[in-house]
């Protein structure tokens, strides 16, 4: 850890032994300390191609922009680059079976409905459908062009496939059609928010 090492030392020595789930902290923790190191590169070379291009500023887009790449940077190294902070460090696991694949809708989260932890259902469930709001929401307001219900939902499924195959490809996860479903189910939520009250005031096409 990089960045927020120091805080994260203060947290662990004052709750790791009164949390259970401490783990999760943890991942949260690391995933911060990675999205910043790679946001503070993307604004790095955002500036540079704005620079080069000489493009002109547009203060609101720029936030937008900025505020949505953290987020994609951050969801990622939530779900999918566990442990992995550079690239050199990924390993691709070819031969993984498909059989580990949960291909069977709402199974696995009714079993964690019904097991120990509340906590983990509490993030299967309602965590996947959380954390693709923002994409429903701000992805809209990016668009050059008109955007679109179904475009918008298409590509917060895809983004969401593309990280359950990531998953399954590193290893870092578990592919679960399960995510896939209220990943989509989040973007819809997202685009249902952005169309009631930020279409009538951040468009910024």
């Amino acid at each position: 850890m990089y960045l927020l090492g120091p805080l994260y030392r203060v947290v662990a020595d004052n709750y790791q032994a009164r949390i259970n789930h401490f783990p999760l902290i943890k991942l949260i923790f690391y995933s911060l300390d990675k999205a910043l190191i790679y946001f503070i590169l993307f604004l790095i070379l955002r500036i540079i191609y704005l620079r080069v291009k000489q493009r002109p500023w547009h203060w609101r887009r720029e936030i937008l922009v900025g505020f949505f790449t953290f987020y994609l940077l951050l969801l990622l190294a939530l779900t999918v680059f566990r442990g992995i902070y550079f690239p050199w460090q990924m390993t691709i696991y070819w031969q993984r079976p498909l059989s580990v694949i949960n291909v069977q809708p709402l199974t696995e989260t009714i079993k964690l409905q019904y097991g120990q932890s509340i906590i983990d259902f509490v993030y299967n469930f309602y965590g996947n459908i959380l954390w693709f709001i923002p994409f429903g929401m701000l992805q809209p307001l990016l668009q050059h062009r008109r955007p679109h219900f179904f475009s918008t939902v298409l590509l917060g499924m895809l983004l969401s496939l593309s990280i359950e195959t990531l998953q399954f490809f590193l290893a870092t996860g578990v592919a679960d059609i399960d995510d896939l479903i209220f990943n989509t189910l989040g973007t819809v939520l997202g685009y249902g928010l952005y169309w009631l009250f930020l279409r009538p005031f951040f468009r910024c096409n």
